[in-house]
């Protein structure tokens, strides 16, 4: 139950993006109990407010933070819940969980797919931890963690059912540098959030394979259609305005900034690397990988025509090479 006065914070993850949203609620003056499962990190915050391995610039008062090893106590208490660890790592982050989530709002801050299960995070908490979906809310638009760590104006979507939940995680996050707009395309933000991702491994390969500006213009003109049409087919809403930050400014800050780490991993691609080697080479995960298998079987299931995503799938999971993957898209490209 929602508290009378300011609400309590806390945050799963530790990576860059939890690390950024951290320093936003802290810069707030918001007290955090914080997830951090890695001893040195932990350890780095409690001595210099710092994250030693994830924006290890970015300082953080460590007065306001209280970092922990235990699910159970940073929740214990907290009116708000961020989750911000990659999807590949939620199942393991929540496995030791034993107290209920069911009144407490439960923002997602991930940007990916359960992989295996094909769930989104907000159809995941749903389904399996009994959280409401009034109680529910998506954080979303182009936000790198990098200059959100460093106090850049960045403009994001706070998406949910319900409008004082959205209110209430726009309260906590709002400031000088950190723009908040509302929304109740939660499905839609979530949606689009997983796949410009996917989108910006296909732009990476056409990097990797030397091609121009003018293609890549193209290309992500391309992105753009075919989000928009799964979109309007899979969860379709009359107020949504593709155009708006959540989908296509998202998208094209994943797709044209060097900081993308899903465009990095279609530039190896796209240079020749395996898929192994590709993953192997990157430090943070790249969620497009998962996110491609998703979007290919729900695309497959609605007979949704996707061929740049299809693109991606192919390379990934059926062997192609990007060159070759890549010159289908150029063929069917106007």
């Amino acid at each position: 139950m929602m508290t009378q006065q300011r609400p309590k914070c806390a945050v799963l993850g530790y990576g860059s993006w939890a690390t950024a949203i951290v320093k936003t609620l802290t810069t707030n003056h918001h007290h955090v109990d914080w997830l951090v499962l890695n001893d040195d990190i932990r350890a780095s915050l409690e001595r210099r407010g710092r994250n030693s391995k994830y924006l290890p610039w970015c300082d953080i008062d460590r007065s306001l933070i209280t970092p922990s090893p235990c699910i159970n106590s940073v929740v214990q208490d907290a009116d708000v819940v961020f989750l911000a660890m990659p999807s590949a790592f939620l199942k393991k982050f929540l496995e030791p969980l034993t107290e209920s989530l069911s009144n407490k709002i439960v923002v997602s801050a991930v940007k990916g797919i359960i992989p295996g299960d094909y769930l989104t995070i907000v159809e995941h908490m749903n389904r399996y931890y009994d959280v409401p979906m009034k109680n529910m809310c998506v954080v979303t638009g182009p936000s790198h963690a990098e200059e959100v760590g460093q106090c850049r104006l960045s403009y994001l979507t706070v998406a949910s059912e319900d409008c004082h939940t959205a209110e209430v995680v726009e309260g906590v996050l709002a400031n000088g540098y950190f723009r908040c707009s509302l929304s109740h395309d939660v499905l839609g933000v979530e949606g689009a959030a997983i796949m410009k991702n996917v989108y910006a491994l296909a732009v990476g390969m056409a990097v990797g394979l030397r091609e121009g500006d003018n293609f890549l213009a193209v290309l992500i003109a391309g992105c753009a259609s075919e989000m928009s049409r799964f979109l309007n087919e899979a969860v379709p809403i009359a107020s949504r305005d593709i155009n708006a930050a959540a989908y296509l400014g998202d998208l094209l800050v994943t797709c044209y900034s060097p900081l993308s780490r899903n465009r990095r991993l279609g530039t190896l691609l796209g240079k020749g690397c395996s898929v192994k080697s590709a993953l192997n080479e990157m430090t943070m995960v790249a969620e497009g990988y998962y996110a491609a298998e998703c979007i290919r079987r729900s695309s497959m299931r609605r007979n949704i025509d996707m061929p740049i995503a299809d693109m991606v799938w192919e390379v990934l999971y059926n062997g192609a090479t990007a060159y070759d993957a890549m010159q289908t898209v150029k063929n069917i490209l106007r």
